[in-house]
């Protein structure tokens, strides 16, 4: 896909145009009226984020909450990546960002795998022991892990490669 990208009269690819439209759309958000038409767009799509009188939430819950953690993602990795790639050029950038985020990633799931939360829990996991509340998370952890150790591998090939 990035092969196909190509560089238009300006001097930017069309994934540069995409980085400066979404950074214009971020910078959008922070107005309270432009995010109150988006929220007005989002109900009319989706639907309100009420809970249901028997306790279940409603589809919107889980559109909002898949949104949120995917453009959050987006924002961490993107923003990342965009300022290494300014210094250390596209391949070197995304193996360091892949690197810094996927042990991130991980050190995240083994603090929440040790210290998940205590305490009243919500209605939706109140039949889940301490071992079941710890499985996706250690999943998260052990992935990450592997995808940590992936980029690092792939850092030292490259290093290898810069200095033959």
């Amino acid at each position: 896909m990035i092969g196909r990208l190509h560089r238009d009269d300006s001097g930017m690819s069309k994934l540069e145009w995409l980085g400066v439209v979404l950074t214009a759309l971020v910078l959008l958000s922070l107005i309270p009226q432009f995010r109150a038409i988006l929220d007005v767009l989002y109900e009319n799509l989706v639907g309100k984020n009420n809970v249901a009188a028997d306790g279940t939430p409603a589809p919107g819950v889980l559109v909002r909450g898949i949104i949120v953690g995917v453009s959050s993602i987006a924002v961490f990795w993107g923003s990342v990546y965009l300022i290494n790639y300014t210094n250390l050029g596209r391949r070197l950038a995304f193996l360091t960002t892949g690197a810094a985020f996927f042990g991130f990633l991980a050190i995240v799931g083994l603090l929440y795998t040790m210290y998940a939360p205590r305490g009243l829990r919500p209605q939706l996991v109140a039949g889940l022991n301490a071992f079941q509340l710890r499985i996706l998370p250690g999943a998260l952890m052990l992935g990450s892990l592997l995808l940590f150790a992936m980029f690092v591998a792939a850092l030292s090939r490259y290093e290898s490669e810069q200095e033959e």
